[in-house]
């Protein structure tokens, strides 16, 4: 009879241990795997997958899609770059916003770093030896002020579209304190998570960006004594959600499904882009220039204002003055300003950048094999209509969609090859709607 001694023991294919020197060994048909030797399998290949070295398709998942210090690599100078393949002119935001990006994913890839070497010292020691302090470099969220139609949100987007990283965007005029009709502040980051798939690690590296922030600014100059619920409240309400806190966030909206299941966001490395028009804070920013000084030295030093553009000279102080609370302003500290577009910049926005409207109707036409020709003189018209009822680039697709509307009826089916456009039908067409204007 064989004692157990003479049995035969099945070894580990990769350490060489056998079944009775571990505390589990998964068995295969040639040989075994030990739990210790599998763990570290499955690290090597997830650390691989985060870096993008391989594409687990056998697993039946998606790699991780998230910036890492790695994979990016553009430059402010790349990003401006980037940004005027959509964006015309506006060349101080794009600087402005160029920069203060890179910044901000450099911060955040510093932290990445740090935790993964912190992660593999401690899975090495079992405990961080020698750790240093590190300079911890706070995030720097943005606030673009410009007249309607001038480019905030198509800046916002093409930003996150180069990044590829989860963007939302969110209508402040909506936001109310709890408890009051209208959206809570909790739901800037639902939209953020719907996204990202509802992937809350690749939401907490996104980009919000909040349209119409000058509308909830404080109704009077005075501290509000009677609630202000959309206006100073939410302002109160956005403090720690723009500084960096961990948020109870309802997936689906909070107000009419009480009974979900919230999920945690972390906003500490969510980049937020607010945009306004703060429509009449040129005249606070003239009182503060004190443009209407009297005096020998008066002349000389209006001469060196522009009044035409009194918006490059915004500082935080005339948005305290405009409404906005101290706490809120000291969260944004980079303040950037859109130039009012001219002619120039409406006729290039109309033909240049790669989504340009006119690249747009003619790609519609040639799908139906059709050739679109449209007169410079119509171009100009267009720009001319815009400017005079101060529509800004948003304008010039409700006038282009005025007047291609019947050429888009009719062509479909009706064996034409070539649509031309010419001024006097342009100008016919656009008649119709100038009332509405």
């Amino acid at each position: 009879m064989a004692s157990s001694n003479d049995r035969r023991h099945i070894t580990c294919d990769i350490c060489g241990r056998n079944d009775m020197q571990v505390d589990m060994l998964l068995t295969t048909a040639t040989g075994g795997i030990c739990k210790e030797c599998a763990f570290r399998i499955y690290s090597i290949v997830d650390e691989a997958i985060d870096e993008g070295f391989i594409l687990p398709s056998e697993f039946g998942k998606e790699p991780k899609k998230q910036v890492s210090c790695e994979k990016l690599n553009f430059t402010p100078k790349e990003i401006t770059a980037f940004l005027d393949r959509f964006v015309i002119g506006q060349e101080e935001a794009k600087k402005f916003l160029s920069v203060a990006v890179y910044n901000h994913y450099k911060r955040i890839n510093e932290v990445f770093k740090q935790n993964k070497k912190k992660k593999k010292a401690s899975g090495k020691n079992g405990t961080l030896e020698n750790e240093k302090s590190v300079l911890e470099v706070e995030k720097s969220n943005i606030l673009l002020v410009g007249p309607t139609g001038t480019g905030k949100t198509l800046l916002a987007k093409s930003i996150a579209k180069m990044l590829n990283v989860p963007f939302a965007i969110v209508d402040a005029t909506v936001l109310t304190e709890a408890g009051y009709v209208g959206e809570d502040v909790e739901s800037i980051l639902t939209r953020l998570l719907q996204a990202a798939d509802y992937d809350v690690e690749k939401a907490e590296r996104g980009i919000v960006f909040i349209d119409e922030i000058d509308k909830i600014a404080r109704k009077s100059d005075n501290p509000s004594i009677t609630r202000d619920v959309s206006g100073e409240g939410v302002q109160q309400a956005m403090l720690k959600l723009l500084e960096g806190t961990i948020v109870n966030v309802p997936p689906q909206g909070g107000r009419k499904h009480p009974e979900q299941k919230l999920i945690s966001v972390n906003t500490t490395n969510i980049l937020f882009i607010c945009g306004g028009a703060f429509e009449g804070i040129e005249k606070r920013i003239a009182q503060r220039l004190n443009t209407h000084t009297v005096g020998y030295g008066a002349s000389a030093k209006n001469a060196r204002i522009d009044m035409d553009n009194l918006l490059q000279y915004i500082a935080p102080q005339d948005l305290r003055s405009y409404g906005l609370i101290p706490e809120i302003v000291g969260r944004m500290p980079v303040v950037t300003y859109l130039h009012p577009l001219d002619r120039e910049a409406l006729l290039r926005i109309l033909t240049e950048p790669e989504n340009a409207l006119i690249k747009q109707y003619t790609r519609l036409f040639e799908m139906e094999d059709v050739k679109l020709t449209i007169d410079d003189e119509v171009l100009e018209f267009i720009v001319d209509t815009a400017i005079e009822y101060k529509l800004g680039a948003r304008g010039l697709r409700a006038i282009c969609e005025a007047i291609m509307l019947d050429p888009m009826y009719e062509t479909p089916g009706s064996g034409k090859k070539e649509v031309h456009i010419g001024l006097d039908f342009a100008k016919a067409k656009v008649s119709n709607i100038t009332s509405t204007l």
